[in-house]
């Protein structure tokens, strides 16, 4: 009866819809994560003794090293091989720097003591490393996961569905992680065994984050692109299943040559991720460039909203001492932004649910541009409006511009890998893709494949094929999920820039209009860059015509 039972439960979970929902839940938890735990950043490193001036230095650590290792990640991971697949082992890698992170933060003081000495000096360091470790492993931990939904769905209609999931999932993760901390649990028996409200919180992620890890402990990763059919001679009788490593011995020298060549590729990652920047095709590098100054302008709006309404709207002075009135009325503004980006997320959600229907109704590109066209016009509306409706309203309908940055860019990048011939030309490399059969390539799907398995696969006596599969020692150079980093790190460089440059714009200009007017010069010249997107093939005949 247990048996029938787990078999019963290994087939539902092994469905594209449930693999779906299982790699979700890892986005949905990151994103909660992320969302509630920067928002503790400021109050801890303000009370450990950093400086305001120096915030957001330490906010720009995890984006700046996510820059370095997010293409080095992307390019391990399209040539890496072993039992779980290529995507996972990465994937649970950054899930274990942002496990060690969420400890770290709320602990640095217990940390500090523990080591003695200068006990606020040791504080901060542990502090600002949690903090960067959050950031980097939570952000570059995205890079895989949208590698891995666009192996297992790589077809149109299922990948744009997929990736509005994701979405979704990015959304509902925001609004939980924005409402997690707006809640009082300092009163609470388990906040008062923990060490308060920071400390109650930072745990609560954890659990909630673990439980998402193992989520995709059950996820069944794709064929690997490459595969041969081996024909292994024997008096057996053909039964179904594979059983390579349990029934032929003579492939262990297989292995560890693929072992070999696997740490060969990874001491190259470095030349050739200089070759490869040289030669990324013309419609993958107008991508990039579209999403880059989309992002800049969202990103430099919602790193800095919360300042503008607070400063700009409310006329607070957040440098003012606490329980004075231009405090209060700054404090006020933070929380009225603060339900802005909510708002935001929520929008966000309801344009990710009928995102499929939107693109069939309206077409791709017409909802591309679209989106990126209404990020200058709210923020257009916020400069010269006082009103804090008005202004609110303007921020939700960013939500639209977030929810199709996060699905339309990864959509096309997987349908230019499913017809690379003709948008990545570049890309043609022996022993890679293009020798692929149709059928490998459609084929998301395969629960018991030697190259990706469910850490708990359903308990079937070994069996043994006349014919076997193997990989192929030799791997594509360029893999999805390096172009999968090269999208993301356009979304770093989108984060790292604004904390850099718009302080100094600020202090010239004397005032926090800066924050919106810079967003919505951004958002004008990412309108002009999507005209310039590839994505059918008369674009791309129009692009061969120049």
């Amino acid at each position: 009866m247990k048996k029938m039972l787990h078999a019963r439960i290994q087939k539902h979970l092994s469905t594209p819809r449930a693999q779906l929902i299982l790699i979700n839940l890892l986005t949905c938890g990151l994103e909660v994560c992320l969302a509630a735990g920067v928002t503790f950043v400021p109050p801890l490193l303000l009370e450990a003794g950093v400086e305001g001036k120096f915030m957001t230095m330490v906010l720009g650590i995890g984006p700046i090293t996510g820059l370095l290792i997010v293409h080095l990640i992307g390019s391990a991971s399209d040539s890496w091989t072993s039992r779980y697949g290529r995507r996972r082992p990465f994937i649970w890698l950054m899930c274990v720097g942002v496990m060690v992170s969420l400890i770290i933060i709320p602990y640095s003081s217990h940390l500090a003591a523990l080591l003695g000495g200068h006990h606020t000096g040791i504080e901060v360091a542990f502090l600002v490393l949690g903090i960067g470790l959050l950031d980097l492993c939570g952000q570059v931990c995205f890079t895989p996961l949208e590698a891995l939904l666009s192996d297992l769905y790589p077809e149109g209609e299922s990948c744009r569905r997929a990736f509005s999931v994701y979405a979704l999932a990015v959304g509902l993760g925001a609004c939980i992680g924005t409402l997690l901390p707006a809640v009082d649990w300092s009163d609470s028996w388990l906040a008062k065994q923990l060490g308060g409200q920071e400390q109650f919180l930072f745990i609560l992620l954890l659990v909630i984050f673990t439980g998402c890890v193992i989520a995709t402990f059950f996820v069944s990763e794709e064929l690997k692109p490459g595969t041969v059919q081996v024909e292994v001679p024997g008096d057996h009788p053909v039964r179904k299943g594979p059983c390579l490593q349990a029934c032929q011995l003579w492939t262990f020298p297989l292995r560890a040559w693929q072992l070999v060549l696997t740490l060969r590729s990874v001491c190259a990652l470095f030349p050739r991720l200089r070759t490869f920047c040289c030669k990324v095709p013309v419609t993958l590098w107008r991508l990039f460039v579209s999403q880059l100054c989309s992002w800049m302008g969202l990103m430099t709006f919602m790193l800095f909203y919360t300042d503008f309404v607070g400063e700009g709207l409310y006329k607070g002075v957040p440098i003012a001492k606490p329980g004075t009135e231009d405090r209060l009325r700054y404090d006020e503004g933070v929380r009225m932004g603060s339900l802005g980006l909510f708002l935001q997320s929520v929008v966000s959600m309801m344009f990710s649910c009928s995102m499929d229907h939107l693109i069939k109704m309206f077409g791709t590109r017409a909802i591309y541009v679209a989106s990126i066209v209404c990020l200058p016009l709210a923020t257009i509306v916020m400069c010269f409006s006082s009103s804090i409706t008005v202004v609110t309203i303007s921020a939700a309908m960013t939500g639209f511009t977030f929810s199709v940055l996060q699905i339309v860019p990864y959509t096309l990048t997987t349908f230019y890998h499913h017809n690379r011939q003709m948008f990545l030309p570049k890309y043609k490399d022996a022993g890679g893709y293009n020798n692929v059969t149709e059928k490998e390539r459609k084929t998301g799907f395969h629960k018991d494949t030697p190259n990706g398995v469910s850490l708990f696969p359903s308990h079937t006596p070994p069996d043994c094929d006349a014919a076997v599969t193997v990989a192929e020692p030799s791997t594509p150079k360029h893999g999805i999920c390096l172009d999968m980093a090269i999208l993301d790190s356009a979304l770093l460089l989108s984060q790292v820039v604004p904390s850099l440059v718009m302080g100094f714009i600020v202090q010239m200009t004397q005032t926090v209009t800066a924050y919106v007017a810079v967003a919505a010069a951004f958002g004008f010249i990412a309108i002009y860059f999507s005209n310039k997107v590839v994505f059918d093939k008369s674009d791309l005949v129009k692009l061969t015509a120049l």
